[in-house]
């Protein structure tokens, strides 16, 4: 997984409330148990039309938002049924994070476990970079996950929280079988002893 230290970008301003994973990445591209080749599906029905043209005034179509890496979105962020496919779609486009008021827990949980950090802030603060987003290209955001800080274009800091095990493993690029490899040498000590001590358990399982 790749690390998140500090993250420079262009912001697209995606001003709904409830965005649930459907609207993310929609059920027929669940098919892929590959993390990657989803990003032109993201948002699909809301980015294209019957026939599968760009629909023009959709935010991630209109430039400089093509290359947007922050999305500022409104309550309840990846609300509807626990899909990794949804934070693996925003990664594949490009987004590594999302800032909103509140996010569904199961698309939260996924987001850290796939290098994307997701960012509480509250309703009125969202609201207001929301619309300094609205500038484009000439309003940059920085995220600074080593201060806990969101960096708008005017310079103004907005300290986020963020659970301390989940920003430890963003910031070295830890996911969850990064996490078990690091106990490799316990594991396969414990693995050759209880092979000693049982080895009928070895055998049933070989």
């Amino acid at each position: 997984m790749q690390k998140f230290t500090q993250l420079t970008g262009i912001a697209a301003p995606l001003d709904l409330i409830n965005i649930d994973t459907d609207m993310i990445i929609p059920k027929q591209f669940l098919k892929t148990i590959h993390r990657t080749g989803l990003g032109k599906n993201l948002f699909d029905e809301m980015r294209y039309d019957d026939n599968g043209q760009p629909i023009a005034d959709f935010v991630l179509n209109k430039e400089p938002y093509t290359a947007a890496q922050i999305l500022v979105a409104g309550d309840n962020f990846g609300c509807g049924s626990s899909r990794e496919h949804a934070p693996w779609a925003l990664l594949d486009f490009g987004i590594r994070c999302v800032i909103a008021p509140s996010f569904a827990d199961i698309f939260y949980n996924n987001c850290f476990k796939n290098g994307i950090l997701p960012i509480k802030l509250p309703r009125e603060t969202v609201d207001q970079l929301m619309e300094k987003a609205e500038r484009g290209g000439n309003a940059m955001f920085t995220i600074d996950l080593e201060n806990q800080d969101v960096v708008d274009p005017d310079g103004n800091k907005h300290a986020f929280e963020v659970d301390e095990f989940r920003r430890h493993c963003l910031l070295n690029g830890l996911d969850d079988i990064a996490l078990t490899l690091q106990k490799d040498e316990k594991i396969t000590s414990y693995e050759g002893k209880r092979a000693d001590e049982a080895p009928w358990v070895a055998l049933q399982q070989g």
